[in-house]
């Protein structure tokens, strides 16, 4: 029987275990930390279980939704919908149906109270603009720029999309991070018109909700795969140097995939050691009975940088309602990023007032909460910086056969790009290992095939 070792126990890590062991394969997977799942995990705040990282994942993107139901995991949708923008007026609601954050009507661009007349005008400008000919690669902030200006950039979608990294628009690769943006260019000539044209493909067609979860967390898909692995699964058990088996695949962070690699192969090390991480946390605040309805109606809202101590709020009151939260608002704010990092050093009491007070300036919530926790995640977002998917190239194209290199930091940072990187890294090793596919995305590929 062919052997594998999967370094690292995420959700990256624990799907190609589970595809592999479905196959045949002899699998031990080894975990560091004393519990499966990496960021997917809870953690328990005025006797409320609640997510300590991700709280869902892009429908649309079916991995994570297919993996999840071959699991029998029943999904559950959000129970609200639409996203606020923090600014200086107070917190604005961004357009319904606007891919992005981008509109794609030129009344809406012309209209929307977010940005002053200045930034709207500018951003209209978008439609009469040449569009980008060559074809060196951009940053995020240099194609936003360049297409709907500095304050739409900066106020409005810079912190919805860069916060989704983590990252600074003016040093995420454009491409990398956003392709439907840069193929938007290339083939409308325009953001808005591009907006426009995915929002008559979605009308087309009926795309269901933008977010799912397993029922009752995101956490319960890796506490799933952990029970389906059983005893492959080792805890508390840290990796010193690169294990023997037919195949080793390393899902742990990029860093530490790194320094197992330094001596088999030294210049994909050398381009690991290239993808920076951004640190960020986590201040969750519970407020009293009657406090929810306090909430408006949406998910929360995203920061502008600089503008508050938080990047982004989601109301899990109103975006996951559940009984035993009965009227209360249960909020996480999110702090942190790159660049932003100094925050994290501020102690959980300062963190939890400085949070506390900028969100009863825009909700009239209490200036203290009846509970609250923070949870820091240190290096835990790697940056897709200008040149990255070169990068990832040369790190798998640099590995010696048998080698796999798997997670958030290659092939995109959300669950149902990590669980696709997943499954196609789980296909290569058997390829190699000569093992035929036994799993369900083998079976759905043959069907479509036919």
């Amino acid at each position: 029987m062919p052997s594998a070792v999967v370094v690292g126990g995420g959700v990256a890590g624990l799907t190609v275990a589970y595809r592999l062991a479905k196959s045949g394969v002899d699998v031990d997977v080894r975990e560091a930390s004393e519990r499966p799942g990496g960021r997917l995990g809870t953690i328990t705040v005025g006797g409320l279980e609640l997510e300590a990282g991700a709280d869902s994942f892009v429908a649309r993107k079916p991995w994570a939704a297919e993996l999840c139901r071959e699991l029998r995991l029943p999904l559950e949708s959000p129970g609200a919908t639409g996203a606020y923008l923090w600014t200086d007026s107070g917190l604005v609601k961004y357009l319904k149906d606007s891919p992005f954050g981008i509109p794609g009507d030129i009344g809406d661009v012309l209209r929307w109270p977010g940005l002053s007349r200045s930034g709207r005008r500018r951003a209209a400008q978008d439609l009469v603009r040449k569009k980008k000919k060559d074809e060196r690669e951009e940053t995020l902030g240099g194609l936003l720029r360049r297409r709907l200006g500095g304050e739409a950039t900066d106020l409005a979608i810079a912190p919805l999309l860069a916060g989704l990294y983590a990252g600074d628009v003016d040093r995420l690769s454009a491409p990398a991070t956003f392709p439907e943006l840069v193929a938007w260019e290339r083939t409308q000539g325009s953001l808005v018109r591009g907006s426009q044209a995915a929002r008559r493909i979605a009308g087309r067609t009926d795309a269901g909700p933008l977010f799912q979860r397993p029922k009752g967390g995101v956490a319960r898909m890796t506490d799933a795969l952990a029970a389906a692995l059983g005893d492959r699964l080792s805890l508390n058990d840290r990796v010193g140097e690169m294990p023997e088996a037919d195949v080793v695949v390393l899902a742990a962070p990029a860093f530490e995939s790194a320094g197992l690699l330094r001596a088999a192969a030294p210049n994909a090390a050398g381009e690991l050691d290239g993808i920076r991480y951004a640190s960020t946390g986590i201040v969750f605040l519970l407020y009293h009975e009657g406090t929810a309805e306090a909430l408006p109606d949406g998910t929360g809202f995203v920061v502008p940088r600089g503008k508050a101590p938080m990047t982004a709020c989601t109301w899990i009151s109103n975006k996951w309602p559940a009984r035993e939260r009965s009227s209360r608002a249960v909020v996480r704010c999110y702090v942190g990023a790159d660049g932003e990092e100094e925050i994290l050093e501020a102690s959980d009491a300062d963190l939890i007032e400085a949070c506390a007070r900028h969100l009863a300036a825009v909700v009239p919530l209490p200036g203290e909460p009846e509970h609250a926790a923070v949870h820091r995640w240190p290096r835990s977002m790697p940056q897709y910086e200008l040149g990255h998917t070169g990068r990832v190239r040369r790190i798998r194209d640099g590995l010696p056969a048998g080698i796999f290199v798997v997670g958030n930091a290659y092939d995109g940072v959300g669950i149902a790009d990590t669980v696709r990187g997943a499954a196609e890294t789980a296909a290569r090793a058997l390829e190699l290992l000569g093992t035929p596919r036994t799993d369900k995305d083998s079976t759905t590929e043959q069907e479509n095939a036919r």
